[in-house]
């Protein structure tokens, strides 16, 4: 697992922003990426398109965009991916570096089809699968599906449990099976800067991602604390020395 992370020399770190000042505010604390969503209560839904322009224009690192119509579930209609697919042809038209995406099949299989339909629209944009495969019936079985697939360069996962740190050996066995030149593995959900050190050594991962653990008094609903991404920029670069 040390190879996996060491081929960066660097923890990657990706911060979620709901606003224009959190792109600003992440980036000049030292996030890596950003990605760019509303609704962060309800787990994250696509943006406007024109907070996606302006953060696109901002922002001189990669902005990843949220697409998801709703909060009820990750299994999606023909309507629902109607909405998606302009969504996302909106999406590529402001140059958005990537789409950050996941459907499921009524069984808890990745949706395929829905994915080919993404993939038509989005043009050369990149594509995080997010938690999504956090509900999917069988994780590796899902990863398995989701790294065939040539323009999903991550997947955005806690490891099948509630909260990354709760799932150290289930994160060696992804890094295991994607090898150091594979789909990035992107911890997220209960990572924060006092667990973070010890989570990245024990785990591997060589990518994480952080909403309401660099955010004012750790709430979702406040806006980022830079203070709080300086520090953690830190103890990543020091985990990784290590």
């Amino acid at each position: 697992m040390q190879q996996v992370r060491r081929q960066l020399d660097r923890v990657h770190l990706e911060v979620i922003g709901t606003t224009l000042s959190d792109v600003r505010s992440a980036e000049a604390a030292g996030a890596d990426r950003i990605e760019l969503i509303t609704a962060i209560q309800e787990g994250g839904l696509t943006p406007s398109l024109a907070l996606v322009e302006q953060a696109v224009e901002t922002a001189s690192i990669p902005v990843r965009v949220m697409v998801r119509p709703h909060a009820r579930s990750f299994v999606y209609d023909q309507d629902d991916m109607k909405t998606i697919v302009r969504d996302v042809e909106l999406i590529a038209s402001v140059g958005a570096e990537a789409i950050v995406f996941g459907a499921l099949t009524e069984d808890g299989k990745v949706d395929e089809r829905a994915l080919e339909q993404v993939f038509k629209a989005a043009r050369s944009m990149k594509m995080t699968f997010h938690r999504a495969i956090d509900e999917s019936r069988n994780l590796l079985e899902a990863f398995k599906t989701v790294q065939q697939y040539e323009g999903i360069t991550d997947i955005l996962t806690s490891g099948g449990a509630d909260r990354a740190p709760e799932a150290v050996e289930q994160f060696k066995a992804l890094l295991q099976e994607s090898g150091p030149q594979g789909i990035h593995i992107m911890a997220g959900a209960g990572l924060n800067l006092q667990n973070i050190t010890d989570f990245v050594r024990e785990s591997g991962v060589s990518y994480v991602h952080l909403g309401s653990g660099v955010r004012r008094s750790g709430d979702a609903m406040q806006p980022i604390d830079a203070a709080r991404v300086q520090e953690l920029r830190q103890l990543l670069d020091q985990a990784v020395l290590v």
